[in-house]
């Protein structure tokens, strides 16, 4: 008796990096998907703006359409891969395709953070699945590792290094003792930062993406506007040499994690963790995501964050998952409805050590005035490094301190920058150190 094997029919919106590669690597992937979920994955249209991408790609011309609104209106595919970007056509090809009742893929991080609830209600509604394992980390399973590999833990924490173009300029300058513009100009040459650097440099890339990991973790969207997000133009080669010295690395990383009262933070900023830490190795366009559950403890997650290859096989890792249960309905898991901490703490109440320089006159008694600054808020010093110079030369002084209240930090700050002795706006960075 011969058994016909099922077909799984895609239409593939966008031909950029990760499109592209998505055809091509279906193509070449076919066979062992096939063996391994048991359906074949088929691409049967594809959207592209311009036809001639289409023929750089090998697509046959008659899969071509220019226009989104095919792949969503057309009844005989089975599931969109959103791969244009943007969060305005890429929203309404999404919603449109569930409405049509269409599983979605999609690689749009910036999309899920901003209108990510609507669209995971929507796909409920329409019992539809919505995947996105390519938003994040590129290659690195993370999301499925947080849906599936870590169902039966609570989340404590989550710190990732989840920007490549980031921690390649801070290696830059960690490295070979780079200013950051010069590492950033650096990362442009070398093909890891586009012209536009504002999404990267500026944390809004690894905003979009600590807002999904948070609603995986504890199942709520961060609020447009409420996740705190510091990118790196205000990083000196000064203070990763100092840090260093003090026995710390700099990363820009995002910190999702609760209290035992169960209330939420998720930040994005230049962090100092300790050397000896995992995650103080990642170097380079490279990611890692150390996730933390009361079951587990710790298990960590690491490859390439970025580039056509690893997406694709991201995207590809969720069409297996549809694939594996095709044709037969299976109900749809989707994410951002019951919140699991129902408060999202604000930056004044967040906690940490900090690092803080300060340039200041070398006299006697500077010290003592900032030491009594930091005590009237109840803050203490844990160590301190200032370099030898002459009598009334301008040098830097810079104090590790204990933990502290956000408000308590930035409050003691204002205060110190205006100690006369103090010639320069304080500089200063938070710390954590994983315990």
């Amino acid at each position: 008796m011969n058994v016909t094997t099922p077909i799984l029919r895609i239409g593939l919106a966008g031909l950029g990096t990760v499109g592209a590669s998505v055809w091509r690597r279906l193509a070449s992937q076919k066979d062992l998907l096939r063996q391994r979920t048991g359906t074949e994955i088929r691409v049967d249209q594809v959207a592209v703006r311009r036809p001639e991408r289409a023929r750089e790609c090998g697509v046959p011309e008659k899969l071509v359409t220019p226009n989104w609104h095919s792949l969503a209106a057309n009844p005989e595919l089975d599931v969109i891969v959103e791969l244009i970007g943007g969060t305005t056509e890429a929203f309404e090809l999404i919603r449109t395709a569930l409405q049509n009742g269409k599983h979605v893929i999609t690689a749009n991080k910036a999309l899920l953070a901003e209108r990510g609830a609507e669209l995971f209600q929507l796909a409920t509604k329409h019992q539809r699945h919505l995947l996105f394992e390519a938003s994040v980390a590129g290659g690195i399973p993370i999301i499925r590792a947080l849906r599936e590999g870590l169902v039966a833990n609570r989340i404590v924490s989550i710190h990732g290094i989840i920007n490549g173009t980031c921690n390649y300029i801070l290696t830059r300058m960690n490295e070979a003792g780079l200013e950051f513009e010069d590492a950033l100009a650096e990362a442009k040459r070398e093909g890891y930062a586009e012209a536009d650097d504002s999404l990267d440099v500026d944390g809004h890339d690894t905003a979009h993406k600590a807002a999904v990991l948070a609603a995986l973790a504890y199942g709520f969207w961060v609020p447009p506007g409420r996740l705190y997000t510091e990118g790196l133009r205000g990083v000196e080669k000064q203070d990763i040499v100092y840090a260093r010295k003090l026995g710390y690395g700099l990363k820009l990383l995002a910190i999702i994690k609760t209290d035992p009262d169960g209330a939420a933070e998720v930040r994005v900023h230049p962090t100092l963790i300790p050397q000896s830490h995992v995650l103080a190795s990642i170097s380079g366009v490279f990611n890692a995501v150390l996730v933390r559950g009361d079951v587990v403890g710790d298990t960590l997650y690491y490859g390439r964050g970025a580039g056509g290859d690893p997406t694709a096989s991201a995207v590809l890792s969720d069409l297996a998952q549809i694939a594996s249960h095709f044709p037969q309905e299976q109900k749809a898991r989707n994410v951002g409805h019951e919140a699991l901490h129902s408060r999202l703490k604000t930056m004044d109440e967040i906690v940490s050590r900090y690092y803080l320089r300060l340039m200041v006159e070398d006299k006697p008694g500077v010290l003592a005035d900032v030491a009594r600054v930091l005590a009237s808020r109840q803050i203490g010093i844990s160590s301190v490094i200032q370099p030898e110079a002459h009598a009334g030369e301008t040098t830097p002084l810079v104090v590790m301190l204990h933990d502290a209240p956000e408000s308590q930090f930035r409050a003691a700050v204002q205060e110190i920058a205006k100690i006369g002795a103090v010639k320069a706006p304080p500089v200063s960075l938070r710390v954590e150190d994983f315990i």
